[in-house]
C-alpha cells in the first residue's frame, strides 16, 4: 500500500524518518494479509505471552532501571501477571467474537439476511505511559492483534531501558512489519500521533490527550483515551475505618500512588478523618517499616515528577492543612527520589493538592455531614476515571453509581478492576473515551462491518415513483401512526 510521505521528508532527521519506514512497512503487510484467520491470531496472541514470559527478567530489571527503585513485586503482580492472563483469556474467546452476528431487517426490504463481523482497522499507534510502562503497551496491544491488525508501539522517554528489552523481545518473536517498538523523544514523540494510523490508542494525562486528539484529527484518525483525574473514595460508616484504611493504602501507595485509578482522595464522617490518618499509618508500619533501602517501596519516577509533588506539599502546608507523613523509621530520604506515605486532612479548594491529580503516595482526606454532600462535590468537578464506595450498604451504593458518572464503579476494592480482563477499563469525559480490555477492546480494535443480501427479487419496486399509487396510501396508513 503506498503511503503519502510529507513534502520535507528528506529533510527529517533518521529517527523520524524510521517512523514513516516502519508504518509504510505495516500498512503494505497488512494489505496482504487483511483477514487474519482465528489461528493466525490465535499464534500472535501466544507469541506475546510467549515473550513475557521469556523476558520477564529482563523486563522487570528494566522497569527497575528506568524507575531508580521500582519494586520487583509490583512489577510482577501488576504488569507481568495481568498481561499473560489476558493473552490467554483473548486466545479463549477469540473464535467465538469473530463470529458473523445476525440482525434483523425490517420488513419493508424483506426478502434479505443482514449481520455484522469484525473487521480489523488496519495499524494502530500505541501510545505508553511511564508509570505501567508495560501493562499499558501490552493491554491496548492484545485487543489489536486479536482483532487482526499489525502495532506500533510508542514507549515513554522514561521507560527507554524498558524499551531496548522489548525492543529485542518482540523482534525475536515478531517481525517489524507486523510489531514494531518505538523509543526515542523529541521529535519521534511529536511527529508519533501525526502519522496516518487507522486508530491511535493514548493512556496518560489529559492535557497530553488532547494534544495527541488534536494532531490526529488532521488524518481523521479514530483514537481511545484513556486518560486520569482525581479519583475519590466515599467511606460510609458502616465500614470500620480499620478496613477502609487497609484498602485505601494498598490503593494509594502501591507503586508509590502512581497509577492512574489510584485513590486520590477520600471522604469520611465528620470528625474521624484524623482516626483515618492514625489507621493509615498502622498499615505503613505494617507494609513498609523502612523507606530508604526498601525494595518493595517504589521511587518517584523522576526529578521533575518529585519536584511537582514537594510543591503541592509545601503549598499545602502554607494554606493551613495538617500533613501526616508516615516515615517509621524517621530515615533521611534525601536524593532517593522517595516521599514517604502521606495523608494529608483539612483540605481546602485552593490548595494544589485539590486542584491537580497528585500521582503519588499522598491521600487528601475531606470530611462531610451528609453524604449527599460528597455526590454533590463529585458531579461538580471533571468525571475521573473511578469512582469507589467504602460500605455494606449495597442500596446506598447502587444510588451513588446512579448519581454520578466515571469510567469505573468499585464496591469495597480499589485499583483491581484494572487486572479484570474481562471488565472494560477507560473512562468518561475529561478522564478518556472509549474503552479497551474484553469484548470492548476486541470491537473497539475492529470495524464492526455492517452486511447485508438482498434476494433476487427487486421487491423495492413496488414504493418507487410515481408517488402516491394504492400502495405507498396503505404503507403510509400502517406506518405513520
Amino acid at each position: 500500500m503506498n503511503m503519502t510521505l510529507p513534502d520535507d521528508y528528506d529533510q527529517l532527521p533518521p529517527d523520524v524518518q524510521h517512523l514513516y519506514k516502519v508504518l509504510a512497512a505495516q500498512k503494505a503487510a497488512f494489505q496482504r494479509n487483511p483477514f487474519p484467520t482465528a489461528e493466525e491470531r490465535i499464534d500472535r496472541l501466544e507469541r506475546v505471552r510467549r515473550m513475557l514470559v521469556k523476558y520477564q527478567d529482563q523486563i522487570t530489571e528494566a522497569i527497575n532501571r528506568d524507575y531508580g527503585n521500582r519494586s520487583f513485586y509490583e512489577t510482577r503482580l501488576g504488569e507481568i501477571m495481568p498481561m499473560i492472563d489476558m493473552s490467554r483469556y483473548y486466545q479463549k474467546h477469540l473464535t467465538q467474537w469473530m463470529k458473523p452476528v445476525k440482525r434483523q431487517v425490517v420488513p419493508l426490504y424483506q426478502p434479505a439476511t443482514a449481520w455484522t463481523e469484525c473487521h480489523p482497522l488496519g495499524v494502530v499507534g500505541i501510545i505508553a505511559p511511564w508509570n505501567y510502562p508495560l501493562l499499558m503497551t501490552i493491554a491496548p496491544l492484545l485487543p489489536a492483534l486479536a482483532a487482526g491488525n499489525h502495532a506500533m508501539l510508542k514507549l515513554s522517554s522514561f521507560s527507554s531501558n524498558l524499551a531496548e528489552v522489548l525492543q529485542k523481545g518482540f523482534a525475536e518473536f515478531f517481525p517489524e512489519d507486523l510489531i514494531a517498538v518505538i523509543g526515542g523523544s523529541g521529535a519521534v514523540t511529536s511527529t508519533f500521533s501525526t502519522l496516518p494510523f487507522d486508530q491511535i490508542t493514548f493512556t496518560g494525562s489529559t492535557e497530553v490527550g488532547r494534544t495527541i486528539m488534536k494532531a490526529a484529527a488532521a488524518n481523521l484518525t479514530p483514537v481511545l483515551l484513556e486518560l486520569g483525574g482525581k479519583s475519590p473514595v466515599i467511606i460510609h460508616e458502616s465500614m470500620p475505618i480499620k478496613d477502609a484504611a487497609e484498602r485505601l493504602a494498598f490503593g494509594k501507595y502501591f507503586n508509590s500512588g502512581q497509577t492512574c485509578i489510584a485513590p486520590d482522595y477520600a471522604f469520611i464522617k465528620r470528625g474521624q478523618a484524623n482516626e483515618l490518618a492514625r489507621q493509615m499509618e498502622q498499615q505503613v508500619r505494617k507494609n513498609y517499616p523502612t523507606l530508604r533501602n526498601n525494595q518493595d517501596y517504589t521511587c518517584i519516577i523522576n526529578d521533575k515528577q518529585y519536584q511537582r509533588l514537594q510543591g503541592y506539599l509545601e503549598d499545602a502546608a502554607k494554606k493551613g492543612a495538617t500533613i501526616h507523613t508516615f516515615n517509621t523509621a524517621n530515615e533521611d530520604l534525601t536524593g532517593t527520589r522517595k516521599i514517604a506515605p502521606t495523608v494529608i486532612t483539612n483540605v481546602t479548594d485552593d490548595m494544589l493538592v485539590a486542584q491537580h491529580e497528585l500521582f503519588g503516595p499522598i491521600l487528601l482526606v475531606r470530611e462531610y455531614d451528609d453524604i449527599n454532600e460528597c455526590v454533590d462535590y463529585i458531579n461538580s468537578r471533571p468525571h475521573p476515571l473511578a469512582l469507589y464506595f467504602f460500605g455494606f450498604d449495597n442500596k446506598l451504593a447502587d444510588s451513588i453509581s446512579k448519581r454520578t458518572r466515571s469510567g469505573h464503579f468499585g464496591v469495597n476494592q480499589v485499583l483491581t478492576h484494572g487486572a479484570q480482563d474481562d471488565l472494560p477499563f477507560g473512562g468518561v469525559g475529561h478522564s478518556g473515551m472509549g474503552k479497551y480490555h474484553g469484548l470492548e477492546g476486541f470491537q473497539i480494535m475492529s470495524n464492526v462491518r455492517s452486511h447485508m443480501i438482498g434476494s433476487r427479487f427487486f421487491t423495492i419496486k413496488a414504493i418507487l415513483p410515481p408517488y402516491g399509487t394504492p400502495v405507498h396510501k396503505l404503507l403510509f396508513k400502517a406506518k405513520l401512526r
